[in-house]
């Protein structure tokens, strides 16, 4: 059986990415390990600290900036993360300071968010009922 063990993001600055995804969205940091430059920086749900790990990756590739400039300007996101009430995260984080591009869409028994990592991503929060 095939299953995430990690998946990444892109993100201009680790140590915001870290800031962010902690401190705002409430993951918390799982591995830490030197890597010339950089650093493989991962964070976890505290739901499931054994489940899928999320790379803070350095998006210092030539093709990272178009790439996610691009998703950005239309709109579409880099990642999307389950919550249980994607209504409730919105009112959370907007309290919190973080800035949505998406207040809480309705789509049959789903509900999205969308809000921006202040690392050059879009992110989606989903729920459904």
């Amino acid at each position: 059986m095939i299953r995430i063990n990690v998946t990444s993001v892109l993100v201009d600055d680790q140590d915001k990415a870290l800031d962010f995804y902690t401190e705002k969205l409430g993951f918390e940091k799982k591995t830490e390990i030197p890597a010339g430059e950089y650093r493989w920086l991962t964070v976890c749900s505290p739901a499931d600290p054994d489940g899928p790990e999320l790379v803070l990756e350095p998006d210092n590739h030539p093709a990272a900036g178009v790439f996610k400039k691009a998703l950005v300007e239309d709109g579409i996101p880099f990642a999307s993360f389950a919550v249980d009430d994607a209504r409730a995260e919105y009112e959370r984080l907007s309290a919190a300071g973080v800035r949505f591009t998406q207040e809480p869409l309705e789509m049959g028994d789903i509900t999205t968010t969308v809000l921006d990592d202040t690392c050059g991503n879009l992110i989606q929060l989903a729920s459904s009922r």
